[in-house]
């Protein structure tokens, strides 16, 4: 199979079961006239984030890599009336696109962008002593998931959600000669997630118009 054969798949699922959606194309337009890169999850993609949320009935949400804020409005949709979500970008352009993207969509009540390094933006979280969270989607540099897979442990509870996304690397993910740092550092997040024994996970290989590519998906039991 081909990256057409791919993209051709993923238009028609979309199609079929995303739909028209005004908030999330205005989103994406934005981000692409801000010059963001065009890095954010799929439209299937956010809805199956979406889903997951809505699953575990999720009431707090932490992202971990804001961008132009496409997947903060489908993960801040699963939200209940009280619900909150956090997300954290190191990039100020890219949080104030988001900041809009999210009002835009009518979610700033429930959405808070958080700008400043991620590590640092966790470490006051936890320092703030913040009511643990129901899903952790981690989709910002790679180099630092150990780390943030670390702190997203710190600021849950058992029942708890963690998701990684873009742990296959197009496949290097495997290659255990690899010197590529990004690919270094997913491989020791699963080191750490095997070694781990207040979690239970899987990683799903997936193919798509973002390539080949796929997420770890962690529960916390205690």
């Amino acid at each position: 199979m081909t990256q057409p054969t791919w993209d051709a798949v993923d238009a028609y699922f979309s199609d079929k079961l995303v739909g028209h959606d005004p908030a999330l194309e205005a989103a994406s337009a934005a981000a692409d006239a801000a010059g963001l890169p065009h890095i954010a999850v799929a439209p299937n993609q956010g809805k199956l984030l979406h889903l997951i949320a809505l699953t575990a009935g999720a009431r707090r949400i932490l992202e971990v890599g804001t961008l132009g804020g496409y997947s903060a409005i489908w993960l801040a949709r699963a939200l209940p009336a009280d619900g909150t979500l956090i997300t954290l970008e190191i990039d100020p352009k890219h949080a104030e696109v988001a900041r809009q993207n999210l009002a835009n969509a009518g979610l700033d009540k429930v959405a808070e962008v958080r700008l400043g390094r991620a590590a640092d933006s966790l470490a006051a979280l936890a320092a703030e002593g913040v009511e643990p969270f129901d899903l952790v989607f981690i989709d910002a540099d790679k180099v630092s998931n150990p780390e943030y897979f670390a702190w997203a442990l710190k600021l849950t509870r058992p029942g708890s959600l963690i998701i990684v996304d873009n742990v296959v690397r197009g496949g290097a993910v495997a290659d255990a000669d690899t010197t590529d740092p990004s690919v270094v550092a997913t491989r020791k997040l699963h080191d750490v997630i095997a070694a781990e024994p207040r979690v239970t996970a899987t990683s799903v290989q997936t193919v798509g118009s973002k390539g080949y590519d796929g997420f770890t998906l962690a529960r916390v039991q205690s």
